[in-house]
């Protein structure tokens, strides 16, 4: 495999107006899920709520992500992967913007679950359209959507963190705004798509996880964001710290997730291959959270910072997973994907809390820890099903969903 930062054609630093817009509007999409983060105490502080309340900011914000998946290739297959990108930015812009002029735990809860939708036609559709539209092929194309990634998930908590401690309103008016800018750089430099020969049906999705290796990669990462968003959405709880103090914290997880999923995860899938990278990370993730859930203060705080690089390497690999496992067309093939991970991700947030409330503060993070376990024993028993060459992603000439894609 080339390497992707080379000066050459191939490199994810020379890409298309069109994909710097989409990747940077990405940026800011990712940024939405981190930036609650170091406010999340002063939410529950300012609407006199509970930690398992302000929680299902990212409950309401997952479960709807996860059930729109299903509708994201049938609405981009109908109207273009312009049009369904520009529609999910002006949600967000809009949602995001009503999230900040909130009264109640209950409306902020209700305009997060709207905003999930826009995020879900928006995140969907752009790895969609970086794929296709990116000069270098897929993996040039996953990298630089991993690198939108990071560095969202890197930055969102640091602007929650400066906005929030003035106001814990002012990250969601910010969010509006820069979703906002997103949306005028798409309309600018992004053309139309030529639509696909054949609409996509809501069903598709499901159809595509009777693939057996695409299903297993969805069970196996369906334990993992268990575990990814224990970590992110009930560990500000555990560290008690001020905005500026938490959002450090999360943007020094987010700068490991950055950096151990652009430039160390294909190192290392070079020389060990991706399932027995996969699987050894998903370990020392499952021992990174149980140390956080028993250790000291300063050590949660370590652990938590630590999280970012086995978290990184995940993602990198269960993206490729995801999209070059089956035989499905990528689009529907990632949003069959999603479905099933987006779950865990709204699960985590609510049951976190109530675990604690059953039990004690450490029994989250046991239960963290296991669930991350599981999702490397499926990569374990399902390795055959699992196995693809991830050396040979070459584009192919068609285009489905309204965007070329890629077979391996």
């Amino acid at each position: 495999m080339d390497d992707p930062f080379d000066a050459g054609a191939g490199s994810i630093l020379r890409q298309p107006k069109a994909v710097w817009a989409t990747a940077g509007a990405s940026v800011v999409a990712f940024m939405g899920i981190g930036l609650v983060d170091p406010i999340l105490p002063s939410i529950a502080k300012g609407l006199d709520a509970t930690a398992g309340q302000v929680s299902l900011l990212f409950t309401s914000y997952f479960l709807i992500t996860a059930v729109a998946m299903l509708f994201t290739g049938f609405v981009s297959s109908r109207i273009g992967g312009r049009r369904t990108l520009l529609l999910g930015l002006a949600f967000v812009v809009v949602f995001a913007g009503l999230a900040g002029t909130s009264d109640t735990v209950g409306q902020l809860v209700g305009f997060r679950a709207g905003w999930g939708l826009g995020n879900a036609l928006f995140v969907s559709t752009a790895l969609a359209v970086i794929v296709g539209a990116a000069a270098g092929g897929s993996a040039a194309a996953i990298l630089l959507y991993e690198s939108a990634l990071g560095l969202g998930m890197a930055c969102g908590p640091l602007l929650g963190a400066v906005l929030g401690n003035i106001s814990w309103r002012y990250p969601f008016f910010g969010t509006a705004t820069l979703m906002a800018v997103g949306f005028l750089c798409i309309t600018a430099f992004l053309k139309e798509q030529p639509k696909p020969a054949r609409r996509t049906s809501v069903l598709d999705p499901i159809r595509a996880l009777g693939h057996g290796g695409l299903a297993s990669a969805a069970a196996s990462a369906f334990f993992y964001n268990y575990t990814f968003f224990t970590v992110l959405a009930f560990t500000p709880f555990v560290l008690d710290m001020t905005p500026y103090r938490s959002g450090a914290v999360f943007f020094a997880w987010g700068v490991l997730l950055a950096l151990f999923s652009v430039v160390v995860a294909p190192r290392l899938q070079r020389r060990f291959g991706s399932l027995q990278v996969l699987g050894g990370s998903l370990v020392l993730l499952a021992a990174d959270v149980l140390v956080l859930g028993y250790g000291s203060h300063t050590t949660a705080v370590v652990c938590t910072i630590l999280s970012g690089a086995f978290i990184g390497v995940n993602n990198t690999v269960y993206t490729e997973l995801a999209l070059g496992v089956s035989d499905a067309p990528r689009p529907v093939a990632s949003a069959g994907y999603n479905f099933v991970r987006w779950f865990a991700a709204a699960a985590a947030p609510y049951f976190a809390p109530k675990i604690e409330e059953w039990s004690d503060i450490h029994i989250p993070f046991v239960v963290a820890a296991v669930t991350a376990v599981l999702g490397a024993v499926v990569v374990l028993v399902r390795r055959n099903a699992l196995a693809y060459d991830a050396e040979e992603l070459e584009p192919r000439h068609a285009t489905e969903d309204g965007v070329t894609v890629f077979a391996n």
